[in-house]
């Protein structure tokens, strides 16, 4: 959602913040906040004029028309406004059909005014501009300010001035206040430019000889600007509608929301309701709501919410894991509904975001049984088949009646039997896999392309019924009739290789001679080639870093996708279209600011180029073209036929809709001609009206298909056209969002455009206008598929539409990466690995969570555990592992890896480089003692060898015993590191018979001198033996592998990297420089015959 309602005190707080205006503002941030817990003693003492002033108090929650509601106490002193508020302060009352507790409240001055100083002042947005309305009379009995007050358009870049102001606005105005009105305006006008607000009205808004006073406020202002407006919004609090409470649930989505780039949307609606849906999809979620509603569920609907966008399994996950929670804490007498929809994906992979529910159905298995939940599902779209099988699966071996449909149900069939309106089918037919598309029944390896080029029905030389052309519904001027054709060529801005892909898999289905992509533009890298498929082989696509070296180099471009972020899709928009090669933008992202997409708009309608967005998936025309992603993959693209024209053009709002209305198109008529998405912000590029026009001058378009929505009023441009004979062929329309009138308060939809702000811009209010001026609307969604095929077989019937005959298209080889996805084929892995799974939401070491090593405190002896071990290993093993680690850290610069280390800073080389050069220097002279102390003390023990017997085998076979000896320490000087470690092992190890062991060799060898000890790399590595063996975590055999396998010489490794990175760092801090050894620390032995 784009436009939010702000409370009035942040509102106040904007204007007071930011006007620029020579009017005299006064009571600047007066105002006190007052809730049910404030503390009236700190309320006055932070407010000390709430003791002196007369006041004013109202409720502060999106509450219209307060004062004739009497929700507005007015000068009172303060004993007043405690004894008003008694019976309001936090109570339940109604406004309109709208139930909510009053618990926010504003205490201002009262303002002593007469009533001829009172004005109102409103600006709000519109696709072709900002209207500023102003009537020199205020108040609660301002009336129908639409007919009553002057209105002036400022138009998109527009100026406003105090001349235009005085001029237009004024008129009734008395001579004194024109100067100071003149003034606030203006700034108030750039105020609501600069903070991206939508709507902002005053009323009423009081100009006495003391300045001005704002007295009430509401505004909207534009949440898609917070990466532009965040530093003076700061945090901005969106308080829901009033009778509706902001349950946490909905903040936590909201969250999930802000961190996904998918679309995660939740309102509560009802807690108690007993229908609950978990709908993929910004249209279909509304569309399913509709027809919960009009089967008489609107006061069992729980929520509305929609998950689109490719969320995550786990993001998935969560997001099932809060409706079922939520839809499980109270019992209903009949049980309860989920109904998990949504209409055919263009990207999403089904099978992924259906595990993420189907682990939360398995974690709320009791609760589901035990509230006696059924569970419908219907879906489509990529790899929809395997999620249907794994939501199947997951309803028989938990025992929850689960209900599983795919394409060939339509889309809402399932509300029907959840609500008992329609029988369930016992065996639902199977779809056919994804594979079986991709196989070529012919026998014929590639289909003829001329039989394929023109539309799929026998077009007549003329239309009948084609009426007069009415200049006043033209399309505008400059815009092409025909967007797409067979040699449309393209530029993709973006990375996106998954979207090329199937743009030239559908090119090649649909047997263009050439790819309608020649290249792609990014700017984060340099030029280079992209590898792609065409049919069975590969083809080089070039990428470009900036627009202008690309759009040089292919002037048959004329078409640009722009796959960029919502932040920088403005800026490469406006770049491209200074190029007049291009006649075509489609643009994906959502979430553009409003503003920015009006200046787009007008650059557009300038330059006679038509934009496709934003916040849209694209078109397709089938045979022909495809923007992206739209269609669906290859598989949807061949069920549904696109890759050859039909009759029937559409136009939508929504991607996954228009989708769906492929799939409804496809099986009800001969198919599609052309499908645009427009997409679901306010304010689309292109609108219905716009491709509405071309399907009525396009021959091979017989009939109009039209989704539209809550929200605008574009719809009314069609009951013109149908009734000025401008639009002469059958338009099939229906507009959804016909709850919202069922609902007590407002609801966002999930498309930003989709909300009401007048009884015009409601659904049902433009069915009815429609179906009045002659336009086929069917009852409801449902009946949509079934008033396609009447009208089309008409057509039929009259000889306008002769179907032609199937011709099956070429195959096209499926990917590899999506074959193994389906399960279709298995390859051996390159290699291994049983440590570490970074691929799902969360990083898993050894089977655990990441979050879980946190919440447990394992620390990093417990993680070395897991990666090296593959187990948590007990408290006192952890602990040990990482004494270990501190005790090797660092011995001095002068042994051998620092002393490398050091040399290899001061000679200017890298960290890694650096500290390669010191780890290379451990082996068995240095540091490498661990595994060979270990392994020889081990063998001596197990052999049964006394420790007298191995002292002397050891010296017979003229071998040092690893472990043995230190250059410094000895018995009289011990070294306190392994003092240390010896201490906890004595204390917690269960047993130590090889350090027992160890101990007696070094009885003997320090008796004939004292610095042969045991050091630290030999106690380490016989502890670490004992450990292995003796702490239950391992058996006896794989003790004696991860010694064998050098397990332990990385304990030193991993510890002396700390020391050498440190000495690192100290050599750089210090700014030595290069290091050269004094020549008289060489002892210089050349020959002698050399020297003379």
């Amino acid at each position: 959602m784009s436009a939010k309602a702000i409370s009035e005190q942040t509102g106040k707080d904007f204007l007071y913040k930011f006007i620029c205006t020579k009017a005299p503002i006064q009571n600047k941030f007066k105002y006190a906040r007052l809730r049910q817990e404030t503390d009236w003693d700190l309320l006055v003492q932070e407010h000390p004029w709430l003791q002196t002033e007369r006041l004013v108090v109202k409720p502060d929650q999106l509450i219209k028309r307060r004062g004739k509601l009497g929700l507005v106490g007015v000068n009172l002193d303060l004993n007043g406004v405690k004894e008003w508020l008694k019976p309001r302060l936090g109570q339940e009352t109604t406004v309109g059909r709208a139930k909510g507790v009053l618990k926010n409240f504003l205490i201002e001055p009262f303002v002593p005014h007469r009533q001829e100083e009172e004005f109102y002042v409103c600006i709000y947005a519109a696709r072709e501009g900002d209207y500023v309305l102003f009537h020199h009379e205020g108040g609660i009995d301002v009336g129908d300010v639409d007919s009553k007050a002057c209105k002036f358009l400022v138009e998109v870049d527009g100026k406003l001035s105090e001349q235009d102001i005085s001029s237009h606005l004024l008129h009734h105005v008395p001579e004194n206040r024109k100067s100071i009105l003149a003034s606030f305006i203006v700034g108030l006008f750039a105020l609501y430019e600069e903070l991206y607000f939508t709507y902002l009205e005053i009323n009423p808004l009081v100009i006495t000889d003391a300045g001005v006073f704002v007295l009430d406020m509401a505004a909207k202002i534009d949440a898609t600007a917070d990466y532009i407006c965040k530093s003076k919004w700061g945090d901005v609090d969106f308080p829901p509608p009033f009778g509706r409470e902001a349950y946490p649930e909905e903040a936590y989505i909201a969250d999930l929301d802000a961190k996904s780039g998918a679309s995660l949307k939740l309102t509560i609606l009802n807690p108690k309701g007993r229908i609950w849906t978990m709908v993929a999809g910004g249209g279909a979620s509304v569309v399913y709501s509709d027809t919960i509603c009009d089967l008489g569920g609107v006061n069992e609907l729980a929520n509305y919410g929609e998950y689109s966008g490719a969320p995550s399994e786990q993001q998935t996950y969560d997001y099932a894991k809060t409706i079922l929670s939520l839809m499980t804490r109270e019992q209903h007498p009949e049980g309860k509904i989920l109904i998990i929809g949504g209409s055919i994906a263009n990207f999403t992979n089904v099978a992924a975001t259906f595990k993420g529910i189907v682990r939360a159905i398995k974690d709320y298995q009791t609760p589901l049984q035990n509230h006696n939940v059924s569970i419908f599902v219907r879906r489509g779209g990529p790899n929809y088949q395997e999620g249907l099988r794994v939501m199947g699966e997951v309803g028989k071996t938990t025992g929850i009646p689960i209900y599983v449909f795919g394409t060939e149900t339509h889309m809402t069939a399932i509300v029907g039997m959840a609500l008992g309106h329609r029988t369930i089918p016992d065996q639902p037919p199977m779809a056919a896999h994804t594979a079986n598309f991709l196989l070529n029944a012919s026998g014929s390896p590639s289909t003829p392309a001329p039989s394929r080029t023109a539309s799929f029905s026998d077009s007549k030389s003329e239309d009948a019924n084609r009426a007069p052309m009415c200049l006043k519904h033209s399309i505008p001027q400059g815009k092409a009739t025909t967007l797409f054709s067979r040699h449309t060529k393209s530029i993709i801005w973006g990375m996106q290789t998954r979207a090329v892909q199937g743009m030239l898999d559908f090119d090649y289905v649909c047997s263009r001679d050439e790819p309608s992509v020649s290249a792609m533009v990014y700017p984060f890298t340099g030029d280079h080639k992209q590898k792609f498929y065409w049919g069975h082989k590969e083809i080089l696509i070039p990428v470009y870093k900036n627009m202008a070296d690309a759009l040089k180099k292919h002037p048959e471009v004329d078409v640009l996708i722009n796959f960029a972020s919502l932040r920088s899709a403005y800026d490469s928009t406006v770049e491209t279209m200074s190029f007049s090669q291009i006649r075509t933008i489609a643009i994906i992202a959502e979430g553009i600011p409003e503003a920015l997409t009006r200046r787009l708009i007008k650059m557009a309608d300038e330059k006679g180029v038509t934009i496709i967005g934003p916040a849209t998936v694209g078109g397709i025309k089938p045979g022909c073209y495809k923007i992206g992603n739209t269609g669906g993959m290859l598989d949807n693209i061949l069920a549904s036929k696109l890759y050859r024209p039909g009759s029937v053009a559409y136009v939508s709002r929504s991607g996954g809709m228009s989708n769906e209305l492929n799939n409804i198109i496809s099986r009800t008529t001969d198919g599609v001609y052309e499908g645009v998405a427009i997409g679901g912000d306010r304010y689309p590029g292109s609108t219905f009206m716009d491709h509405v026009l071309r399907y009525q001058d396009t021959p091979g378009v017989k009939m109009i298909v039209v989704l539209g929505e809550i929200g605008g009023t574009e719809e009314y441009k069609i009951c013109s056209g149908i009734k000025e004979g401008r639009i002469t062929k059958p338009v099939v329309i229906w507009c959804i969002g016909t709850c919202a009138t069922m609902f007590a308060s407002e609801v966002q939809f999930g498309h930003a455009g989709a909300c009401a702000n007048e009884n015009s811009e409601t659904a049902i209010a433009k069915n009815q206008a429609l179906r009045e001026i002659g336009a086929i609307v069917p009852r409801n969604f449902d009946e949509l598929g079934e008033i396609i095929k009447t009208v089309y077989d008409d057509l039929v019937a009259k000889k306008v539409i002769v179907p032609a005959q199937e011709v099956p298209p070429p195959t096209v080889p499926m990917d590899y990466s999506w074959a193994r996805e389906l399960g279709l084929i298995r390859k051996p892995a390159s290699f291994m690995t049983s440590i570490c799974d970074e691929r799902g939401q969360e990083l898993i070491y050894a089977g655990m969570p990441i979050t879980e090593i946190f919440k447990e405190d394992m620390g990093l002896g417990g993680v070395l555990g897991l990666l090296w071990f593959q187990r948590r290993l007990p408290k006192h093993a952890c602990h040990f592992i990482e004494m270990c680690l501190m005790v090797t850290a660092d011995h001095g610069p002068a042994v051998s890896g620092a002393h490398n280390t050091i040399v290899c800073a001061r000679a200017g080389k890298d960290l890694i480089s650096s500290l390669t050069s010191g780890l290379l220097t451990i082996g068995d002279r240095f540091g490498g003692a661990l595994d060979a102390a270990a392994k020889q003390f081990s063998k001596a023990f197990d052999s049964s060898l006394i420790a007298m017997d191995f002292v002397n085998k050891m010296k017979k076979e003229g071998r040092l015993i690893m472990g043995i000896g230190h250059r410094v320490k000895s018995i009289n000087n011990p070294d306190m590191r392994v003092q240390i470690l010896k201490d906890f092992v004595k204390q917690n190890f269960p047993a130590t018979p090889l350090l027992d062991y160890a101990l007696e060799v070094e009885k003997i060898t320090t008796s004939k001198k004292p610095n042969l000890i045991l050091n630290v790399d030999g106690f380490i590595g016989v502890a670490m033996v004992d450990l292995l063996r003796n702490c239950g975590a391992f058996t006896r055999e794989e003790a004696d592998e991860y010694v064998e396998i050098g397990a332990l010489n990385g304990i030193f490794v991993l510890g002396r990297s700390m020391g050498f990175i440190g000495h690192y760092l100290d050599q750089k801090r210090l700014k030595q420089g290069l290091y050269r050894h004094p020549w008289d620390d060489i002892s210089y032995v050349l020959p002698e015959h050399m020297t003379m």
